[in-house]
């Protein structure tokens, strides 16, 4: 569950974007990658998805939040800023 406010912030789809432009698919044109590059020496900022955790069960987060999605259900929360979305004090939760 997000929030109207953080819906703008979700991750977009984890598909790599095209190395090539649209507009430069001409036969002689180089789109500007290199070939045969070591991504690990030459990639000085790296994306580390799996470094944030959940505050209450510690689980590793898919993407930038507080909560995981179980949680933040569970307590009805945005699981990115943790605002109260819903008031859950007369669900039947079970963990089942």
């Amino acid at each position: 569950m997000v929030c109207q406010a953080c819906e703008k912030k979700l991750s977009k789809v984890a598909c790599p974007e095209k190395w090539r432009d649209s507009k430069g698919d001409k036969q002689g044109e180089s789109s500007g990658r290199k070939v045969n590059e070591n991504k690990l020496l030459t990639g000085a900022k790296r994306y580390q998805p799996y470094t944030k955790k959940c505050k209450t069960c510690k689980q590793n987060l898919h993407q930038d939040g507080l909560y995981c999605q179980a949680c933040a259900y569970a307590k009805g929360l945005c699981s990115m800023c943790g605002k109260q979305m819903l008031d859950v004090t007369k669900y039947k939760q079970s963990a089942q």
